[in-house]
């Protein structure tokens, strides 16, 4: 637990640059590649693996980290949490729809158990800031762990219960919806890998990969082997 409290007490510190603000979302000048090449179409079967939902703040963000995670094989950013169907980034980005920016991860139940991706999702953001995350602020960047089943709930709901008693946000209340799952909405191909597929991102080296790699120095045991190098 002191891991945990140190990681969210450098948490964003000094970043003033935001997700939404970013005005080359969709740009490709900083790789230099095609945007038709940035498309990460899913044509692995994936259909051996578990999946879970969560939201954290922007999904370029949540993406890299669940993707360094052993017993995870894939990732994909998309919309969830909302009433509207088919939502657009420029509908859920611009706060404009009930969705939050959320992730479906791929995992291997035989590697990592549900509750290890719980332990993910809260050592990976601070779920203490309502409607807001690091320098991202509004509903669509809520803390949100959707459930499928009771047995999900129960890891979630028991997690926040022990995160409270040992105190771990000093005494600030978790703001995290716990929520049923009912829709995922892959989001447009170029915000699939983004953080890998756009290095020189402004958003990405000034955020993502802070974030990241703070994450990876407080959960080193949870990283595949490729990705502590």
């Amino acid at each position: 637990m002191k891991n945990i409290n140190v990681f969210f007490l450098l948490l964003f510190v000094g970043i003033s640059t935001s997700c939404q603000s970013k005005s080359d979302k969709k740009s490709n000048t900083d790789t230099g590649k095609d945007i038709s090449q940035l498309s990460n179409s899913i044509t692995q079967d994936l259909s051996s693996y578990e999946t879970a939902y969560f939201a954290s703040g922007c999904f370029w963000c949540v993406e890299a980290i669940f993707e360094s995670v052993k017993g995870v094989k894939e990732v994909i950013s998309g919309y969830s949490g909302g009433t509207e169907k088919n939502p657009t980034y420029e509908q859920v980005g611009g706060g404009l729809s009930s969705h939050a920016e959320a992730v479906e991860v791929y995992y291997d139940p035989k590697i990592i158990s549900y509750t290890g991706l719980v332990q993910v999702f809260f050592g990976s953001h601070d779920p203490t800031t309502l409607n807001r995350q690091g320098p991202d602020r509004g509903r669509q960047y809520r803390s949100i762990a959707f459930y499928k089943n009771d047995a999900e709930n129960k890891i979630l709901t028991d997690y926040i219960a022990l995160l409270t008693s040992e105190n771990v946000y000093d005494g600030n209340t978790i703001t995290t919806e716990v929520t049923p799952f009912k829709k995922f909405y892959k989001a447009e191909d170029y915000h699939q890998d983004y953080e890998r597929n756009n290095p020189n991102n402004s958003y990405i080296k000034n955020v993502s990969v802070p974030r990241l790699n703070r994450f990876k120095a407080n959960f080193g045991d949870y990283l595949k082997t490729e990705a502590t190098h």
